[in-house]
């Protein structure tokens, strides 16, 4: 049998270099988008170079546009593709939930809302088309953690028609795009448009670009790559940029931990891994097992329509983003895609 050891020299120099990556503060790019992202080689942190170019061609023949992995904050991968730019702005799409979360924590954690208490306390009664003894069950949290109660069966608008009532809130678990009452609730609540408060409380703190564009009755957020990842970073370091704390902590763990009974990969509009079983947006159904089993089991994420990702894995210290169009077919959210980057992801980083 062979006996490998290492010298009491190599020891120490092993032991320096984790205290260093322990001891490396979190990176924040400089709040003007044209200064300089500082960069971190592949080979400086010890992941499999070999593999980056195959990661880099499943993304291209996947329809994807951009890709970013942050380490700590810096940038250690950053590819464009499909006649896409580190300027060319693309949608969100409902990745952009998240955003609407952070801006309502955001706005709690301000005094102006309490997400415990019901939205007609905000918009009105007779914002739904449910019973008024049943629409006074909702609660803002019920459109953070969609579970409101209200039909997800009849299309996209949220005309107070369209929402009808299916059960109490808190007792069906139903992907809806009623969570965009909170950008009305927000506005209310603020005495600012959504735009404005959502620009004020969040984009220009952290350097974001881009902004809503109406669609039907949503609003659809348009950005650079850089600038999801801005926001990642922000959500990744609990709620901070540098000394400043944008959202509380608090908020944020509600926000990043199962919020609800009924899915328990679901937060406040983030989407969870490494919980025992899961649903899937337009379905009844709960799945045992892991959302990305690929992936960390700590990781969460902002999922949205074709393929649009934030992954967040504290245990690594990564954000990761990916823009594009769907990698396969049309979805809403998750897709077969999630796992089987993860894989190629795997292979670099691992």
């Amino acid at each position: 049998m062979l006996v490998f050891s290492c010298s009491s020299d190599d020891s120490d120099a092993i032991e320096e270099q984790q205290e260093e990556e322990q001891q490396e503060s979190i990176y924040f790019p400089p709040l003007d988008a044209t200064a300089v992202w500082e960069t971190k080689s592949i080979t400086d942190l010890g992941w499999n170079e070999t593999q980056l170019q195959s990661l880099l061609d499943f993304l291209e023949t996947k329809n994807s546009k951009s890709f970013i992995i942050l380490h700590r904050g810096k940038i250690a991968v950053e590819h464009y593709m499909n006649g896409h730019t580190s300027t060319s702005p693309w949608y969100w799409a409902s990745a952009g939930k998240t955003l609407t979360s952070a801006v309502t924590g955001i706005a709690q954690d301000n005094g102006l809302l309490d997400i415990n208490a019901k939205v007609s306390d905000y918009l009105g009664t007779g914002w739904t088309n449910a019973p008024l003894d049943k629409e006074q069950l909702i609660t803002c949290k019920n459109l953070l953690s969609m579970n409101s109660g209200l039909d997800d069966s009849l299309g996209d608008s949220i005309s107070a028609e369209n929402l009808q009532y299916v059960s109490n809130a808190g007792e069906r678990w139903a992907y809806h795009n009623v969570y965009v009452k909170l950008q009305d609730v927000v506005a209310s609540a603020s005495n600012q448009s959504w735009s404005s408060y959502f620009n004020t409380s969040l984009k220009n703190r952290i350097g974001m670009s881009g902004g809503w564009i109406p669609l039907g009755d949503l609003n659809v957020y348009w950005s650079n790559t850089r600038s999801m990842a801005r926001f990642g970073l922000m959500v990744s370091t609990n709620g901070k940029w540098e000394d400043v704390q944008i959202i509380s902590d608090a908020f944020l763990n509600e926000a990043t931990n199962t919020s609800q009974s009924i899915n328990q990969a679901y937060g406040y509009l983030w989407w969870l891994n490494g919980k025992s079983s899961y649903h899937l947006p337009q379905s009844q159904l709960e799945f045992p097992g892991e959302l990305v089993p690929n992936a960390p089991s700590d990781m969460y994420s902002a999922l949205g329509k074709n393929d649009q990702k934030i992954y967040i894995v504290p245990s690594k210290d990564l954000v990761i983003i990916r823009m594009g169009d769907a990698a396969e077919n049309v979805n809403f959210a998750l897709s077969s895609f999630d796992n089987d980057l993860w894989e190629k992801i795997n292979a670099v980083t691992d």
